[in-house]
């Protein structure tokens, strides 16, 4: 076996572990540390968005030009007086996009782009995108959006529980939030590409946090009946069980996605890829960390403010602080599942065979499936 299938396979038996909602505080502090960089990459930068959103006009030549792409940006730039967009086709011609024109404008700029490239004005190809096909667009996928997030918070709410509905929304809002973010800070055109990326990342991201929540509730399944767990325990456990698969299911999906943003946007040139290749990158590694970082630490903390579990906790901490007194195990004292009534028993789904930290090897409980 692998050295990453082994330390798999001992994270779900629960022999080795990272105490992920312990330390829940400090991802708490780095995530709203990333949100309001973001924010403010946001309301500074703003977002870049591109001639779908704000209308103007592509001109495309079937020739190569006489000059350079840069020169050809300094020549666009200079006849219309706007930014503009210069990327060279297959071919050898070149598409310039610049936003924020109107019909008169742009038959100006193809005059003077025909006569500052060397191409007679008839190989030169003007079409002009108004703003409100990009309007609609837009309105369509935040309508998308509200109805995505009320179905993923109903079904949650049902197949689970409220808390774990409130934390994953949560969760998709904070990798939204940093997704768009990290457009305005680094200055990419947002086109509706970048929307369609925007929208399939919340199925990655959510598809992790309803992983561990799965893990989560059949671990917690009658957690009542049993003095040796804690909610945030057993919380904790199902992260560490899942930890593996989230990294290769993220790796996975990110290698392909790489692939687009590095090799084709940055090293071929492939400029048109960025829009939706970068909301796919950050989306799948944020929605990744928010489902191990924010989702299940956040439903630890909502769900231990009910009384029976806060009652539960502050049983299990007395009856460990009496073990300890008195230099006892508590593994020691029983070897049960959940609802059965021997007293100190586990719960169902929890994961076993893990050695406590607080002396003593134990006893490792039998592995029933």
């Amino acid at each position: 076996m692998s050295r990453l299938g082994n330390l798999g396979a001992r994270l779900y038996r629960g022999e080795v572990g990272y105490d992920f909602i312990g330390k829940r505080k400090i991802w708490y502090g780095v995530s709203i540390l990333i949100t309001i960089t973001a924010i403010l990459g946001l309301a500074v930068s703003g977002l870049n968005m591109g001639i779908e959103f704000k209308g103007g006009a592509v001109f495309t030549t079937d020739t190569k030009a006489k000059v350079s792409v840069s020169q050809a940006h300094e020549d666009a730039v200079e006849a219309s007086g706007h930014e503009a967009i210069v990327q060279e086709l297959g071919n050898g011609g070149l598409r310039i996009q610049i936003t924020e024109v109107d019909t008169q404008k742009a038959d100006e700029i193809k005059a003077q782009l025909s006569e500052d490239l060397g191409i007679p004005e008839a190989k030169i190809n003007a079409d002009l995108v108004g703003p409100s096909w990009g309007e609609q667009i837009a309105n369509k996928a935040w309508a998308g959006l509200g109805i995505f997030m009320v179905l993923v918070v109903v079904y949650l709410a049902i197949a689970f529980e409220w808390r774990m509905a409130v934390a994953a929304l949560i969760a998709l809002i904070h990798d939204i939030t940093i997704t768009v973010g990290v457009y305005a800070l680094v200055g990419f055109e947002v086109t509706p590409g970048t929307v369609i990326g925007l929208l399939t990342i919340l199925g990655y991201s959510l598809y992790d946090t309803v992983v561990v929540f799965d893990s989560l509730k059949e671990g917690t399944h009658g957690i009542t009946k049993q003095t040796r767990w804690t909610y945030s325990e057993i919380a904790n456990r199902s992260i560490n069980g899942t930890l593996v698969r989230s990294i290769n299911t993220t790796v996975v999906a990110l290698l392909p996605v790489a692939g687009l943003l590095f090799i084709g946007g940055g090293v071929l040139g492939a400029g048109m890829l960025n829009d939706i290749s970068l909301s796919l990158f950050v989306g799948l590694a944020a929605g990744a960390y928010s489902s191990i970082f924010i989702a299940t630490p956040l439903v630890a903390d909502l769900k231990e403010r009910e009384p029976q579990i806060k009652a539960l906790k502050k049983r299990i901490l007395a009856k460990r602080a009496a073990a300890a007194a008195k230099g006892e195990s508590v593994e020691d004292e029983g070897d049960g599942r959940a609802g059965d009534p021997d007293g100190d028993t586990e719960p169902a789904g929890a994961v076993v065979g893990q050695r406590r930290e607080s002396g003593g090897h134990g006893r490792t409980p039998r592995n029933r499936r």
